[in-house]
């Protein structure tokens, strides 16, 4: 959905949105609350397109300032069991990664292949491991509502050694809670390519409000994924070895720091 607003208009939506704050302190909040450390995540996915399946997924992540590494390993159903993807980006460099079919079938991603479908969801690779709240402009373009919340709606675009398969994305940020309720992402033709929206806020371990229940819809082809997380935990004990194409052939229960 584009927004059909003059110039004018868009400078005092962005002065009366969120005066306080620059659109740059926004988006390093939402990018560092993305940022967070290693955590693992569990979740349903369930596709609905011409092919619909549902399977159940243990995620973990390393994030940090610079570095993003994520597994996604598939732990039901039976016949997809065990099948994993990697995913890698450092910086400004372009995303690589790697992928698993049992019982021992190992393919490279490299950054040409970003667009390509994760695990056969409405979600890409580059979807997965690409943080566009750091990207290097950031401007609030507007207010709207969703779901009867009163949302800013700040626009992220790539710098020039930013590598991206999007030009622009637009999220509608819930400012009371800080929580994106829907993301579109834009080709550089002004395409809307795929949309995301919040169906459930939870809070988590680390007693924020976050997303927990997502719809990704892909508008070229009409289908839709839909993410409802089970569980999410913090400080977690990783080995380098689980972010390698050896280590995350393997299933391995993560463990918090606690345990």
């Amino acid at each position: 959905m584009k927004l059909l607003l003059t110039p004018f208009c868009l400078a005092l939506l962005a002065v009366s949105a969120h005066a306080g704050e620059p659109a740059t302190d926004l988006a390093a909040k939402l990018g560092s609350m993305q940022q967070d450390g290693a955590s693992l995540v569990r979740l349903k996915m369930d596709v609905r397109g011409t092919t619909k399946f549902t399977l159940q997924l243990q995620i973990k992540q390393r994030r940090t300032s610079t570095t993003t590494e994520i597994v996604y390993q598939v732990l039901w159903p039976k016949e997809r069991a065990g099948e994993a993807v990697l995913l890698r980006k450092t910086g400004d460099q372009a995303a690589t990664g790697a992928v698993f079919t049992p019982p021992n079938k190992v393919s490279m991603l490299d950054s040409s292949q970003m667009k390509e479908a994760l695990l056969g969801s409405d979600l890409s690779y580059a979807d997965g491991v690409e943080n566009f709240f750091i990207w290097k402009q950031q401007a609030i373009v507007g207010t709207e509502m969703v779901n009867r919340v009163s949302c800013d709606i700040l626009e992220s675009k790539p710098g020039r050694s930013q590598r991206s398969s999007y030009s622009s994305v637009r999220t509608w940020v819930d400012r009371r809670r800080d929580v994106p309720l829907r993301i579109e992402k834009y080709l550089s033709s002004g395409q809307l390519v795929r949309r995301i929206d919040t169906t459930r806020v939870a809070t988590n371990d680390k007693n924020q409000s976050v997303p927990a229940n997502l719809t990704v819809s892909d508008i070229r082809h009409g289908s839709t994924t839909d993410l409802n997380g089970a569980s999410v935990k913090h400080a977690v004990n990783f080995s380098d070895r689980e972010f390698t194409p050896a280590g995350f052939m393997e299933v391995v229960p993560a463990r918090s720091a606690a345990e």
